[in-house]
Formats: structure tokens, C-alpha cells, sequence
């Protein structure tokens, strides 16, 4: 059975990671809305560098939770891919091995001036790290407001979206464009579309299925669901 998941938020909130975006989300009195920007990193990129080391401290202390867990699980039971849009990791940590980051990965840099990708965790020390390459500027390899998502990654989403016998949605609001958008063309082709979110979504509309639960919970009956359909 070919499956694709799509994740947002709502999977990591269970590990303890915030959005950034709740209540009280004021850093140094910046919202992160002004912090993630390519003008914030121009005019002063240690203080959005030290935004970033302040936000791995927060994730480096979540661990992934049953939902991570359980799709890792459902990979190996099914021809399964993730496409998410947190930038955390924890997907990979729980064991995925075909995962599609729309937004990037917190936990890699990225240089500002050759384009090399590098990940070291330990490259908060205050101040950006440099290139070892060519000595440039490293910034955060994630996608920041007023940027377009990474275009390979975007071509596999909807690639995906048309491959998917079964689609399924967990813990996104459904509003984040071009991510809302895989839903609704996977049904456009033919897949099952199931939602698991706390609140209903824009995606209920087009659902066989809505679990309206909390992802670890939700994913599990959904998961009991796809394994009582048999092979197809």
C-alpha cells in the first residue's frame, strides 16, 4: 500500500516543541515573525543566530513521542513516505528513513555565499559559524517568511501527492501554503485522504476519514484502519 503522511506542528507539540508563534513567543522582545526573515539576518545576523541556538536548546531536549514512533513503524508495514513541515528532525530520529523537509532542518547550516549544507550541533557558539569551504556566513538551512520553499523538495511533495493510494494528514492547521494544497491533489487522483488533528481542518471536507484526536492516539487508530484494509 503506498502511503504519504503529512505532518505539521500538532506531531512535535506532543515532544514538548513549541511553535514559536503561542502566547509569550516574544524573544528578547522580537517576535520570531521578525526574527525569521532574510532582512533580520542582514541587519544583524548574530542576534537571529543566537535566536536559533536558543530554539535547538529548546528541541534538543524533546525526544520523539508515539506518533514519531509509530510512523516509523507504519514504514516498515507500508510503502510510506513523510512530507513535513517541521524543521526538528525528530521524524528521523524515531526511525523514518523517507522523509521530504518542505520547511528544512533546523540542525543544518546552510552558506550564505558557495550554497554548502553542512549539520553540526555544536555550532552554536554565539556568533554564526562560518563556511568550511569558503569562509562565508552560515545561516539556519530553513525556510524563513518571504522565501520560496526548496524547490526539489516541493516537486516531490506533489509527486508524491499523485503516487499516494492513501493520504493522511496529522497535526497541520491546513492554511500553510503549498503544503495544504498535497491533500487536496492527492485526492485528485484517486487516494484516501484521513486527517488527524485536535480541531477540524480545511481537509475534512475531502476526508474518508477525521480523527479528530491528538496525533499518537489518532495515528494509532488510523494505523489499525490501514492494517484491517489488506493489501491492495
Amino acid at each position: 500500500m503506498r502511503v504519504v503522511v503529512l505532518t505539521g506542528a500538532g506531531i512535535s507539540a506532543e515532544s514538548g516543541v513549541p511553535t514559536f508563534r503561542d502566547k509569550g513567543g516574544l524573544w528578547e522582545g522580537a517576535k520570531p515573525e521578525e526574527l525569521a526573515t532574510p532582512e533580520a539576518f542582514r541587519q544583524d545576523p548574530a542576534k537571529v543566530w543566537r535566536w536559533y541556538c536558543w530554539r535547538r536548546e529548546v528541541i534538543s531536549g524533546a525526544e520523539p513521542n508515539e506518533a514519531h514512533r509509530l510512523l516509523a513503524e507504519m514504514e516498515r508495514e507500508f510503502d510510506l513516505w513523510v512530507i513535513t513541515q517541521n524543521v526538528d528532525g525528530l521524524h528521523q530520529r524515531a526511525g523514518s528513513r523517507k522523509v521530504v523537509e518542505l520547511h528544512g532542518n533546523i540542525w543544518r547550516q546552510r552558506c550564505t555565499s558557495c550554497g554548502r549544507k553542512w549539520e553540526d550541533e555544536k555550532a552554536c557558539m554565539g556568533i554564526p559559524p562560518k563556511c568550511p569551504s569558503c569562509g562565508g556566513l552560515a545561516r539556519p538551512d530553513v525556510v524563513w517568511f518571504g522565501e520560496a520553499l526548496p524547490g526539489e523538495a516541493v516537486r516531490k511533495s506533489f509527486e508524491l501527492a499523485g503516487w499516494a493510494e492513501v493520504f493522511i494528514v496529522v497535526g497541520t492547521s491546513g492554511l500553510v501554503q503549498p503544503a495544504a494544497q498535497l491533500p487536496f491533489v492527492a485526492r485528485g487522483f484517486g487516494a484516501e485522504v484521513y486527517v488527524v488533528n485536535p480541531q477540524p481542518t480545511p481537509h475534512v471536507q475531502i476526508a474518508d476519514l477525521f480523527v479528530q484526536d491528538k496525533a499518537s492516539s489518532g495515528l494509532r487508530r488510523v494505523f489499525y484502519e490501514l492494517q484491517n484494509k489488506g493489501p491492495s
